[in-house]
């Protein structure tokens, strides 16, 4: 088998491995790139893997012109930048020791050695510089019938980084088999290892949580995960089960998939304490849950924020109290995004002054959008 998607002739990245393939050394294309070649999925970051040292990968790249980052140099990775184009060059690597969240590595001189330890057979398949497909585990059969499967033994794997309990979900959800079930014996070993998750980062679970929530589908993986005793080990008070009803209204009303959204579906007082969003997505969170919760009418919603929390609030409110979706959903959400208050500051400003201007502002802004946004300026100022 072998790879002919246009990125892996790509002169930019031929000059890459040619650096070290030219002196002897090997170098093989490894991990997503080459899984979702195979899988036909878009191709992002270009990882490589040799049996040359990161000061060797250095010198000969700078040797031949191209500009070297020392990324994680102390764990053997240098990014070589061709053309414009990065490339992560990782040396052939082995675990020597491990304490579940981090790993002391040392240097390997085999493929084998290096695809060992690594989490997921279809994580560990390599290929030459000419597409030539390496799989040193026997993990293609498992890519074709897209079955994530954890490297031999899956409680060793996992006591190794307890963050691979949620990289199981994760890849299930965006690359296994939606109508087949989660691998068994990977299943019962993030069941009885699920407490090693109290014990992560919460940068690390933030990021694996929201890319699991991206995949188009989540909801058998998040399901099994919940079931499992792992999603309340990283969200308490956590449920799954408003998610697939989510997901069918997002379809309905054709919207992409947004974790954020999801996120907020999957319930808790205080989701966003347990992970490390940004600002902005902790004030979405708090700003859908609040709407979700007070009942506004989607019109205000739309007119106090915009047509598409207004829309989030509507999915969210029909998921999570398995309510239907209204018809004249887009009416409700246009008539209040398009809403203009007809009263200025101005208009009040010979009657009120200072902190009893803003009261009366917002008393006749209140009264508005209670008419349902129809009495007029002259009506208001009566």
């Amino acid at each position: 088998m072998r790879l002919t998607d246009p990125w892996v002739s790509d002169a930019r990245t031929q000059a890459v491995c040619r650096v070290l393939t030219d002196v002897g050394y090997q170098v093989f294309f490894v991990g997503g790139c080459v899984r979702n070649a195979l899988l036909g999925a878009p191709v992002n970051d270009i990882d490589l893997s040799t049996n040359a040292h990161p000061e060797v990968v250095t010198e000969l790249a700078q040797a031949a012109g191209l500009h070297v980052v020392p990324t994680g140099i102390e764990h053997g990775t240098v990014t070589v930048i061709s053309g414009g184009l990065p490339h992560e060059v990782t040396t052939f690597r082995r675990d020597v020791e491990t304490d579940g969240r981090r790993a002391v590595v040392a240097f390997a001189q085999t493929i084998e050695d290096d695809a060992r330890r690594r989490d997921f057979t279809m994580n560990a398949l390599y290929a030459k510089p000419d597409g030539e497909v390496v799989d040193p585990l026997g993990g293609l059969p498992d890519l074709v019938q897209r079955h994530v499967r954890f490297i031999e033994d899956a409680e060793r794997r996992i006591t190794e980084d307890y963050l691979r309990i949620l990289r199981f979900f994760r890849f299930h959800a965006w690359y296994g088999d939606p109508h087949e079930g989660l691998d068994a014996e990977g299943l019962a070993a993030s069941a009885a290892l699920s407490e090693g998750l109290e014990g992560l980062s919460k940068e690390r679970v933030t990021a694996e949580m929201l890319k699991l929530l991206a995949a188009q589908d989540p909801a058998p993986a998040m399901a099994s995960m919940f079931m499992a005793g792992c999603l309340h080990r990283v969200l308490p008070g956590t449920d799954s089960k408003a998610l697939p009803i989510l997901l069918e209204f997002e379809q309905q009303a054709g919207v992409k998939p947004d974790p954020i959204r999801r996120l907020v579906a999957l319930g808790g007082d205080q989701i966003e304490t347990y992970l490390r969003l940004s600002k902005a997505q902790v004030r979405r969170v708090i700003g859908l849950r609040d709407s979700v919760s007070n009942m506004r009418k989607l019109a205000e919603v739309a007119y106090r924020h915009d047509a598409k929390t207004a829309l989030d609030v509507a999915l969210l409110r029909g998921a999570m109290f398995e309510t239907p979706l209204s018809p004249d959903l887009n009416d409700q959400i246009a008539k209040g995004a398009n809403a203009a208050f007809p009263i200025k500051a101005a208009d009040l400003m010979l009657a009120y002054q200072g902190s009893e201007l803003g009261k009366r502002l917002r008393a006749l802004e209140d009264k508005w959008i209670a008419s349902g946004f129809s009495l007029t300026k002259e009506a208001l100022l009566r």
